[in-house]
């Protein structure tokens, strides 16, 4: 019980420290880190900011918050930033959101706040709360920010955003709405009763809200509370605009990359609930140890220590510090007194150079097979360390007594068998199928996690000075790269074999067989068994089954199934199938999937090896398509899939080339975002219209462009959009060729989209565009130019805001044929 509450605390404390818990080296801190922690000892004071999305947080207020005052201060995003865009990948919904996670973690450790998240789902631009409330569960949300109130138990409260329409965005707004609701109701032990087998009521002193000054939109006033977080902190050696805008320029995702700022920066608050603070966002908080009771005791001893502590020797605060965690443990359990404890051992870790990991030479291992791992201590400082035991998981005792003598290097090695009941490394959140807006956590215990807890861990005891310490370590990854030296990544646990289709959907224009190859890998050794897709009604595969024998962990074998709809099968008609593998009397229906960019660790998670199949009554016209890749999207792989020849462009097809040869030119989403060469390509490009060639262009957003000249006559990009994918469409010419060539299009075809209609739609156009539809969200007007069509010279330039970038991917009929019919335009 104690190793598992130890644990917990542990986790915590890393978090709180902005040090990661895995996928990162053992924590080591310097003689400056040393001292601020020992500083932060002595501060009894917490802070949770509010707000809806990965981005939303004031980087600058929460590293203020968290180095300089000393509170420990936590970031809750109700989402993971699923429904965003993303402009160093194509990963969408929940892959992005993982992305966005890590981003955020990566954050939080520059600035020093925790990270937490509800199991609300990022569903896109939502315009209004009351559209937010239909897609996200109201009471469930509300009760994930209560848990973490009562959890986390924060004196004050902050949101990012205001409760009405100064929000922006209906995912901002509701943010507010709840956090001022969840204020009072986590006071209120008749409110989600059921939390409180976990957590206790809890009445923070205020919730504020910090106003802002974005863009038009001013919202601050020299009337209302304000602090100065642009102070410089020379243990850090560095000021808050500095720290702020190394930890909001993680977001790379969202191209959120800023410069430093430096000197004073003053940030506004308003009282939505409670006191309204005079001098300190605190006030009226006791943030000694006298809150706790029987803690003055402690509070002297760790003033003491502070006076005392030397930087050139911080082991000679190793008995202080051993003196103020036996009085720590004389206090009756609580909050403060259990994070308290776990502070004070990280600085006696800290102050003894104590310096532990665990780890494994292979990057992935599967329960029930064995595996090596490796734990590495030393001891750095000038105190007497003497390790008493390690356990490894099904190897309880793998090590036994033994004194670290100073500075000599320890390595154990033992081979483990890894416990057969290792749960995979899923995300927990993606563990069972959701609905759009809202996860499923089964386990109360997971709620608010930014990620998962390493299920394979090295417990370590040591004795330091006649007291007993645990400490718990991730087993990890590690290897060296030749260019990037020492990596840490997360161990994967994974299944003894997995399966890769070489796409998510299937398109079936006619009642011919269409292969579909299964990639077969083994996760482990000497790996046999068959093959079978499990088919929906309308679906035909030729294969029954087919075997696989690997004999080594890594081989891959390739199958090939052909499937066919029936004759019978309606147009339109989608349905999803699943690849199932049979081995040692199990089946396993799992894919790899793998996120890798240099800024975050590598991400893994197993998802169904499945993708959809759809019957499509589609005709198209040419056949040879250039792409020119923006921000990243799968369109020109979906193009593949109808039977399109899809060359992606490079510098010299396009300023050289024969562009004529293509049948039409598409650019990718956000090309002119972030391709800063369109602006030199443009001009080819229009030549290439000019002489009979179509160019198709994807959305932008509306700044930066690389160039305003998108198109052969004058148009602007607007912030507009409709986010309701069930938004009625109207066309505006029935008659216009578009809709009947080579595809007859009717309202039909906007039938089964998916997150939205489109984005960032065209206005003041040239009168030489013909516009094509008219759309709304409800309770709006109209909007016309989401998808814009004109001649020049001999060929035609089609400007779209329609997510075709989501649709196609999804397997959404109607978006092909209509993105056939803008390809073929006359």
């Amino acid at each position: 019980m104690f190793i598992r509450r130890y644990t917990a605390l542990v986790i915590i404390l890393l978090a709180a420290i902005g040090l990661p818990a895995m996928a990162q080296p053992s924590p080591a801190w310097n003689a400056a880190d040393i001292r601020l922690q020992l500083k932060k000892l002595d501060t009894l004071g917490s802070v949770l900011y509010v707000a809806a999305h990965p981005d939303d947080e004031n980087t600058r207020l929460l590293g203020y918050l968290a180095k300089e005052k000393l509170y420990r201060t936590g970031y809750l995003s109700l989402t993971r930033g699923d429904g965003g865009q993303n402009l160093v990948g194509n990963e969408q919904s929940e892959l992005l959101g993982l992305i966005r996670t890590q981003e955020l973690l990566a954050a939080r450790r520059i600035d020093g706040a925790e990270q937490f998240f509800t199991r609300a789902q990022d569903f896109g631009f939502s315009k209004n709360p009351q559209e937010t409330f239909t897609i996200w569960d109201r009471e469930k949300i509300l009760g994930d920010v209560v848990y973490m109130i009562r959890k986390f138990q924060p004196d004050v409260i902050i949101c990012r955003f205001p409760a009405d329409s100064r929000a922006g965005h209906g995912h901002h707004t509701a943010s507010a709405m709840l956090a001022a609701e969840a204020f009072t109701a986590a006071a209120d032990p008749k409110r989600y009763p059921e939390q409180l087998k976990l957590v206790k009521p809890w009445q923070a002193k205020r919730i504020l809200w910090n106003t802002f000054s974005f863009g038009s939109i001013n919202t601050t006033a020299d009337d209302q509370f304000k602090i100065d977080v642009g102070a410089f902190n020379p243990l850090l050696g560095k000021g808050f605009g500095e720290i702020a805008a190394e930890s909001r320029s993680q977001h790379k995702s969202q191209g959120f990359g800023v410069p430093a700022s430096r000197g004073s920066s003053l940030e506004y608050f308003l009282t939505i609930k409670g006191g309204t603070p005079k001098k300190d966002l605190l006030d009226d908080v006791n943030t000694s140890w006298s809150r706790v009771a029987g803690g003055d005791k402690v509070g002297h001893l760790v003033d003491a220590a502070l006076a005392a502590y030397n930087m050139d020797d911080p082991s000679a605060s190793v008995p202080a510090l051993l003196e103020i965690r036996s009085a720590i443990q004389a206090l009756p359990d609580g909050y403060w007194r259990n994070l308290k404890l776990a502070e004070t051992e990280q600085l006696i870790y800290a102050c003894a150079g104590l310096w532990a990991e665990a780890y494994s030479t292979a990057p992935t291992v599967v329960p029930g097979t064995n595996m090596e791992a490796t734990v590495q201590l030393i001891n750095r400082g000038n105190i007497k360390v003497t390790l008493e035991q390690i356990d490894l998981p099904g190897k309880p005792n793998a090590a036994g007594q033994q004194e670290l003598g100073y500075n000599k290097f320890t390595s154990i090695s033992q081979t483990l068998a890894v416990p057969a009941n290792t749960p995979e490394s899923q995300p927990y959140w993606l563990a069972a199928a959701h609905r759009v807006g809202m996860y499923v956590i089964n386990d109360p215990l997971l709620v608010g996690n930014p990620e998962n807890i390493p299920p394979l861990q090295a417990k370590i005891r040591f004795r330091i000075g006649g007291q007993e310490f645990n400490i718990t370590r991730p087993l990890q990854y590690k290897y060296t790269d030749p260019v990037k030296g020492e990596i840490y990544q997360p161990l994967v646990i994974a299944p003894p074999v997995v399966a890769d289709l070489n796409s998510q959907v299937y398109i079936f224009t006619d009642t011919k067989p269409q292969p579909v190859p299964v990639k077969i890998k083994a996760m482990a050794d000497q790996v046999q068994g068959t093959v079978k897709l499990q088919l929906p009604a309308g679906f035909v595969a030729t294969e029954s089954s087919l075997p696989f024998n690997l004999a080594q962990k890594g081989d891959e074998v390739e199958v090939r199934f052909n499937i066919h709809p029936e004759k019978n099968i309606t147009d339109n008609h989608a349905d999803t199938f699943t690849v199932v593998m049979q081995t040692n009397g199990k089946e396993y229906t799992q894919s790899l999937q793998q996120i890798r960019y240099d800024h975050i660790p590598l991400i893994t998670l197993f998802p169904p090896a499945a993708a959809r199949l759809v019957s499509v009554n589609l005709k198209h016209n040419g056949n040879r398509l250039g792409y020119i890749p923006g921000a990243g999207d799968m369109v020109a792989a979906s193009l593949r899939q109808v039977g399109y020849d899809v060359t992606e462009l490079t510098e010299k097809d396009i300023m050289s080339g024969n562009l004529q040869q293509y049948d039409a030119i598409i650019a990718g989403v956000r090309a002119y975002n972030v391709n800063a060469r369109m602006k030199y390509w443009q001009p080819r490009l229009m030549e290439y219209v000019n002489n009979g060639g179509k160019l198709i262009v994807q959305y932008n957003v509306n700044s930066p462009l690389v160039t305003n000249n998108l198109g052969p006559y004058p148009f602007n990009l607007s912030r507009d959009r409709v986010t309701d994918e069930n938004a009625a469409v109207h066309f505006i010419n029935p008659k216009d060729p578009v809709f009947h060539y080579p595809n007859e299009i009717t309202a039909a075809d906007f039938n089964g989209w998916v997150q939205e209609r489109g984005l960032y739609y065209t206005t003041n156009a040239d009168k030489a565009y013909d516009k094509l539809f008219t759309m709304h969200d409800q309770g709006e007007s109209p909007l016309d130019g989401s998808t814009l069509v004109a001649h020049y010279g001999k060929g035609a330039y089609v400007y779209t805001g329609l997510s075709f970038f989501r649709q196609l991917p999804a397997g959404v009929p109607g978006a092909y044929r209509l993105f056939v019919n803008l390809i073929s335009v006359k």
